[in-house]
Protein backbone atom coordinates (compact mmCIF):
# COMPACT_ATOMS: atom_id res chain seq x y z
CA UNK A 1 0.00 0.00 0.00
CA UNK A 2 1.46 3.35 -1.13
CA UNK A 3 0.97 5.48 2.44
CA UNK A 4 3.30 8.44 0.98
CA UNK A 5 2.16 11.38 -0.82
CA UNK A 6 5.71 11.88 -2.24
CA UNK A 7 5.81 8.46 -3.58
CA UNK A 8 7.34 8.80 -7.03
CA UNK A 9 3.82 7.26 -8.78
CA UNK A 10 1.44 9.67 -6.62
CA UNK A 11 4.06 12.77 -7.44
CA UNK A 12 3.35 11.25 -11.32
CA UNK A 13 -0.26 11.76 -10.83
CA UNK A 14 0.25 15.49 -9.97
CA UNK A 15 1.97 16.04 -13.14
CA UNK A 16 -0.45 14.56 -15.24
CA UNK A 17 -3.03 17.35 -13.93
CA UNK A 18 -1.44 19.41 -16.90
CA UNK A 19 -1.93 18.59 -20.16
CA UNK A 20 1.56 19.22 -21.42
CA UNK A 21 2.09 16.37 -19.17
CA UNK A 22 -0.59 14.28 -20.46
CA UNK A 23 0.62 14.61 -23.99
CA UNK A 24 3.91 14.13 -23.59
CA UNK A 25 3.45 10.64 -21.56
CA UNK A 26 0.66 9.87 -23.63
CA UNK A 27 -1.79 9.17 -20.54
CA UNK A 28 -5.09 10.66 -19.17
CA UNK A 29 -6.78 10.70 -15.64
CA UNK A 30 -9.84 8.86 -14.96
CA UNK A 31 -11.48 9.12 -12.04
CA UNK A 32 -14.74 7.39 -10.51
CA UNK A 33 -15.46 3.38 -11.08
CA UNK A 34 -18.22 4.25 -13.48
CA UNK A 35 -16.23 6.16 -15.67
CA UNK A 36 -13.38 3.77 -15.38
CA UNK A 37 -15.36 0.77 -16.24
CA UNK A 38 -16.84 2.56 -19.51
CA UNK A 39 -13.49 3.46 -20.46
CA UNK A 40 -12.40 -0.44 -20.17
CA UNK A 41 -15.48 -1.31 -22.17
CA UNK A 42 -15.15 0.59 -24.78
CA UNK A 43 -11.66 -0.55 -25.30
CA UNK A 44 -9.14 1.66 -23.64
CA UNK A 45 -6.15 0.38 -21.57
CA UNK A 46 -5.59 1.35 -17.82
CA UNK A 47 -1.68 1.55 -17.12
CA UNK A 48 -2.28 2.15 -13.73
CA UNK A 49 -5.20 2.19 -10.73
CA UNK A 50 -5.32 3.31 -7.92
CA UNK A 51 -7.68 2.02 -5.31
CA UNK A 52 -8.12 3.21 -1.44
CA UNK A 53 -9.84 0.32 0.26
CA UNK A 54 -11.45 3.44 3.19
CA UNK A 55 -14.08 4.39 0.83
CA UNK A 56 -13.97 2.18 -2.18
CA UNK A 57 -16.52 -0.83 -3.02
CA UNK A 58 -15.56 -4.20 -2.35
CA UNK A 59 -15.23 -6.78 -5.11
CA UNK A 60 -13.88 -4.41 -7.91
CA UNK A 61 -12.79 -6.19 -11.23
CA UNK A 62 -10.53 -4.15 -13.63
CA UNK A 63 -8.11 -5.52 -15.89
CA UNK A 64 -5.08 -3.07 -15.09
CA UNK A 65 -1.08 -2.72 -15.72
CA UNK A 66 -0.30 -2.04 -12.22
CA UNK A 67 -2.84 -1.96 -9.41
CA UNK A 68 -2.01 0.25 -6.32
CA UNK A 69 -4.13 0.62 -3.25
CA UNK A 70 -3.14 4.12 -1.51
CA UNK A 71 -4.33 5.39 2.22
CA UNK A 72 -6.99 8.30 1.99
CA UNK A 73 -4.87 10.55 2.78
CA UNK A 74 -2.95 9.91 -0.21
CA UNK A 75 -6.23 9.35 -2.36
CA UNK A 76 -7.43 12.89 -0.93
CA UNK A 77 -4.19 14.37 -3.04
CA UNK A 78 -4.68 12.70 -6.18
CA UNK A 79 -8.31 13.02 -6.25
CA UNK A 80 -10.18 15.97 -8.58
CA UNK A 81 -13.59 16.16 -7.14
CA UNK A 82 -15.60 15.82 -3.69
CA UNK A 83 -17.21 12.51 -2.82
CA UNK A 84 -14.86 10.53 -5.04
CA UNK A 85 -15.37 6.89 -4.90
CA UNK A 86 -12.14 5.95 -3.88
CA UNK A 87 -10.54 4.73 -7.71
CA UNK A 88 -8.44 6.90 -10.10
CA UNK A 89 -7.01 5.48 -13.02
CA UNK A 90 -4.21 6.29 -15.45
CA UNK A 91 -5.07 5.37 -18.78
CA UNK A 92 -3.39 5.28 -22.30
CA UNK A 93 -5.81 7.99 -24.50
CA UNK A 94 -6.59 6.77 -28.58
CA UNK A 95 -6.37 9.23 -31.06
CA UNK A 96 -8.10 8.48 -34.70
CA UNK A 97 -7.87 9.90 -38.05
CA UNK A 98 -10.96 11.41 -39.36
CA UNK A 99 -9.70 10.48 -42.67
CA UNK A 100 -10.10 7.10 -42.20
CA UNK A 101 -13.24 7.15 -40.38
CA UNK A 102 -17.07 5.23 -42.29
CA UNK A 103 -19.94 5.73 -40.79
CA UNK A 104 -21.90 2.71 -40.40
CA UNK A 105 -25.42 4.49 -41.40
CA UNK A 106 -26.30 5.87 -45.08
CA UNK A 107 -27.40 8.98 -42.80
CA UNK A 108 -25.13 9.52 -40.47
CA UNK A 109 -25.48 12.20 -37.62
CA UNK A 110 -22.45 14.42 -36.68
CA UNK A 111 -21.88 16.65 -34.21
CA UNK A 112 -19.59 19.35 -34.62
CA UNK A 113 -17.81 21.43 -32.14
CA UNK A 114 -16.01 24.44 -33.12
CA UNK A 115 -13.11 25.89 -31.37
CA UNK A 116 -14.84 24.57 -28.03
CA UNK A 117 -12.99 25.82 -24.90
CA UNK A 118 -14.59 24.45 -21.70
CA UNK A 119 -13.88 20.84 -20.76
CA UNK A 120 -17.45 20.78 -19.12
CA UNK A 121 -19.10 21.57 -22.22
CA UNK A 122 -17.27 19.18 -24.31
CA UNK A 123 -18.04 16.16 -21.08
CA UNK A 124 -21.56 17.46 -21.65
CA UNK A 125 -22.31 17.13 -25.33
CA UNK A 126 -19.86 13.70 -25.75
CA UNK A 127 -23.14 12.54 -23.33
CA UNK A 128 -25.39 13.82 -25.07
CA UNK A 129 -24.21 12.16 -28.26
CA UNK A 130 -24.08 8.74 -26.73
CA UNK A 131 -27.41 8.96 -25.61
CA UNK A 132 -28.60 10.05 -28.83
CA UNK A 133 -26.32 6.88 -31.19
CA UNK A 134 -24.86 9.68 -32.82
CA UNK A 135 -22.40 8.50 -35.16
CA UNK A 136 -19.45 10.69 -34.21
CA UNK A 137 -18.34 14.11 -32.25
CA UNK A 138 -15.47 16.11 -34.86
CA UNK A 139 -13.66 18.68 -32.62
CA UNK A 140 -12.70 21.18 -34.70
CA UNK A 141 -9.61 23.69 -34.62
CA UNK A 142 -9.85 22.88 -30.55
CA UNK A 143 -9.02 25.08 -27.66
CA UNK A 144 -9.11 22.47 -25.12
CA UNK A 145 -7.49 18.84 -24.70
CA UNK A 146 -9.93 16.45 -25.59
CA UNK A 147 -9.12 13.76 -22.58
CA UNK A 148 -9.52 16.71 -19.76
CA UNK A 149 -10.45 14.77 -16.19
CA UNK A 150 -12.85 17.83 -16.54
CA UNK A 151 -14.15 16.51 -19.58
CA UNK A 152 -14.25 12.93 -18.61
CA UNK A 153 -16.25 13.80 -15.88
CA UNK A 154 -18.98 15.77 -17.44
CA UNK A 155 -19.32 12.67 -20.02
CA UNK A 156 -19.51 10.31 -17.10
CA UNK A 157 -17.67 8.49 -19.04
CA UNK A 158 -19.67 8.75 -22.67
CA UNK A 159 -16.36 10.47 -24.26
CA UNK A 160 -15.30 7.11 -24.43
CA UNK A 161 -18.60 5.44 -26.43
CA UNK A 162 -18.40 8.16 -29.45
CA UNK A 163 -16.12 8.17 -32.02
CA UNK A 164 -13.95 11.49 -31.57
CA UNK A 165 -12.02 13.43 -33.47
CA UNK A 166 -9.82 16.60 -33.68
CA UNK A 167 -8.91 18.57 -36.97
CA UNK A 168 -8.71 21.68 -38.32
CA UNK A 169 -12.51 23.18 -39.53
CA UNK A 170 -11.00 23.05 -43.21
CA UNK A 171 -10.06 19.32 -42.83
CA UNK A 172 -13.51 18.98 -41.07
CA UNK A 173 -15.75 20.57 -43.98
CA UNK A 174 -13.61 18.36 -46.23
CA UNK A 175 -14.49 15.11 -44.76
CA UNK A 176 -18.23 16.47 -44.44
CA UNK A 177 -18.56 17.26 -47.84
CA UNK A 178 -16.62 14.05 -49.63
CA UNK A 179 -19.05 12.34 -47.57
CA UNK A 180 -22.05 13.65 -48.82
CA UNK A 181 -23.10 14.96 -45.46
CA UNK A 182 -25.27 18.15 -45.23
CA UNK A 183 -24.12 20.84 -42.60
CA UNK A 184 -26.25 22.74 -40.91
CA UNK A 185 -24.81 25.53 -38.99
CA UNK A 186 -26.21 27.29 -35.32
CA UNK A 187 -26.92 30.69 -36.46
CA UNK A 188 -28.35 33.73 -35.42
CA UNK A 189 -28.59 35.35 -39.16
CA UNK A 190 -30.24 33.86 -42.07
CA UNK A 191 -31.44 31.23 -40.52
CA UNK A 192 -34.75 28.96 -40.19
CA UNK A 193 -36.16 28.02 -37.17
CA UNK A 194 -34.29 24.28 -36.64
CA UNK A 195 -38.27 22.67 -36.37
CA UNK A 196 -38.24 23.03 -40.01
CA UNK A 197 -35.29 21.75 -40.63
CA UNK A 198 -34.70 18.35 -42.53
CA UNK A 199 -32.31 16.33 -40.07
CA UNK A 200 -33.09 12.98 -41.75
CA UNK A 201 -30.80 12.81 -44.63
CA UNK A 202 -26.57 12.62 -43.64
CA UNK A 203 -26.18 15.69 -41.52
CA UNK A 204 -23.67 17.61 -39.37
CA UNK A 205 -24.77 20.05 -36.60
CA UNK A 206 -22.12 22.66 -36.18
CA UNK A 207 -21.83 24.61 -32.91
CA UNK A 208 -19.81 27.35 -32.00
CA UNK A 209 -18.78 29.05 -29.34
CA UNK A 210 -21.05 30.89 -27.09
CA UNK A 211 -18.57 34.01 -26.82
CA UNK A 212 -18.08 34.29 -30.67
CA UNK A 213 -20.46 31.97 -32.65
CA UNK A 214 -19.29 30.36 -35.68
CA UNK A 215 -16.62 31.72 -37.96
CA UNK A 216 -17.03 32.79 -41.04
CA UNK A 217 -15.20 29.34 -42.63
CA UNK A 218 -18.32 27.48 -41.38
CA UNK A 219 -20.93 29.95 -41.83
CA UNK A 220 -19.64 30.16 -45.78
CA UNK A 221 -19.76 26.00 -46.07
CA UNK A 222 -22.94 26.26 -44.68
CA UNK A 223 -25.73 24.37 -46.44
CA UNK A 224 -28.47 25.86 -44.13
CA UNK A 225 -28.22 27.73 -41.14
CA UNK A 226 -30.66 26.98 -38.68
CA UNK A 227 -31.50 28.52 -35.58
CA UNK A 228 -33.48 28.01 -31.65
CA UNK A 229 -36.04 31.16 -31.58
CA UNK A 230 -35.61 33.01 -27.88
CA UNK A 231 -38.34 34.46 -26.25
CA UNK A 232 -36.43 35.76 -23.44
CA UNK A 233 -33.74 38.59 -23.19
CA UNK A 234 -31.08 36.38 -23.70
CA UNK A 235 -29.96 35.36 -27.58
CA UNK A 236 -28.46 32.45 -27.25
CA UNK A 237 -28.05 29.26 -25.02
CA UNK A 238 -25.07 27.32 -23.53
CA UNK A 239 -23.15 25.46 -26.22
CA UNK A 240 -24.17 21.75 -24.82
CA UNK A 241 -27.76 22.83 -24.42
CA UNK A 242 -28.23 23.95 -27.76
CA UNK A 243 -26.53 20.90 -28.55
CA UNK A 244 -29.06 18.46 -26.89
CA UNK A 245 -31.84 20.67 -27.99
CA UNK A 246 -30.95 20.32 -31.87
CA UNK A 247 -29.47 16.89 -31.45
CA UNK A 248 -32.49 15.44 -30.07
CA UNK A 249 -34.84 17.40 -32.85
CA UNK A 250 -33.08 15.24 -35.29
CA UNK A 251 -33.69 11.70 -33.86
CA UNK A 252 -36.87 12.31 -33.34
CA UNK A 253 -37.74 13.21 -36.34
CA UNK A 254 -35.30 9.70 -37.70
CA UNK A 255 -37.37 7.83 -35.40
CA UNK A 256 -40.58 9.27 -37.25
CA UNK A 257 -39.45 8.83 -40.49
CA UNK A 258 -38.78 5.25 -39.73
CA UNK A 259 -42.40 4.34 -38.50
Amino acid sequence: MITSKTNPKIKNVIKLEKASERREQNRIIIEGRREIERAVACGFEIDTLFICPEIAESGIDIQAHTTEEVTLEVFEKIAYREGSDGMLAIAIPRYSDLRSFKPKRSNPLIIVLENVEKPGNLGAVMRTADAAGVDAVIIADKRTDLYNPNAIRASVGCIFSVPLFSCSSQECIKWLKDNGIKIFCTYLKASIDYLDADFTQAAALVMGTEATGLSDTWVNAADQNIIIPMNGIADSLNVSVTTAIVTFEAVRQRRTMNK
